[in-house]
């Protein structure tokens, strides 16, 4: 029997996203049953988002840094990704395939095939606001206008509405 998800590894564009987007302080309420996690791989490449993000580090419970020390096979794996990917994504693929967890990221073109060859379960940024507003934390009207600033921002994201959005994770 497999063991339960119980962690969201959170890569830096659903960080990039949610602080675009004005709510990063929503973002872990949004799961509330799972620890978020920041690897600091991930953490130092947001470095314009540390004040936020240390802030909410200090005051939420299911939010933590957590240093990013692979060693044996997940070190191997982490050094094969990294020849192809981001080290932030490289690194959140690597711990959540040795540790059974849930990738939060939307950089789809590279993760999502290595993600599903490999049975890891992610969550994109539009899966987050999915669920945040199936769950009444923002309305319809205030997740179309949080992808919308997003987009405006500079960030790549589908043009697309709430109610349009088709997710197809389960958490």
């Amino acid at each position: 029997m497999r063991k339960k998800k119980v962690k969201i590894v959170v890569d830096s564009d659903v960080l990039i996203h949610f602080a675009k987007g004005g709510v990063l302080s929503f973002l872990p309420n949004i799961f509330p049953d799972y620890q978020y996690i920041i690897l600091s791989i991930v953490y130092d490449e947001v470095q314009t988002l540390h004040t936020q993000l240390d802030n909410q580090i200090k005051f939420l419970k299911n939010i933590m840094l957590e240093d990013f020390a692979p060693t044996d096979g997940m070190l191997l794996e982490f050094a094969k990704l990294k020849n192809s990917f981001g080290e932030g994504e490289s690194a959140c693929m690597a711990y959540c395939k040795f540790n059974q967890d849930v990738v939060g990221s939307s950089n789809l073109k590279d993760i999502k095939e290595y993600c599903n060859v490999n049975h890891i379960t992610y969550v994109t940024t539009l899966d987050f606001l999915y669920y945040a507003f199936k769950r009444n934390i923002f309305t319809a009207q205030e997740c179309n206008k949080i992808i919308q600033d997003i987009r405006t921002h500079g960030s790549k994201l589908p043009d697309i509405t709430i109610e349009k959005y088709i997710c197809t994770v389960e958490l």
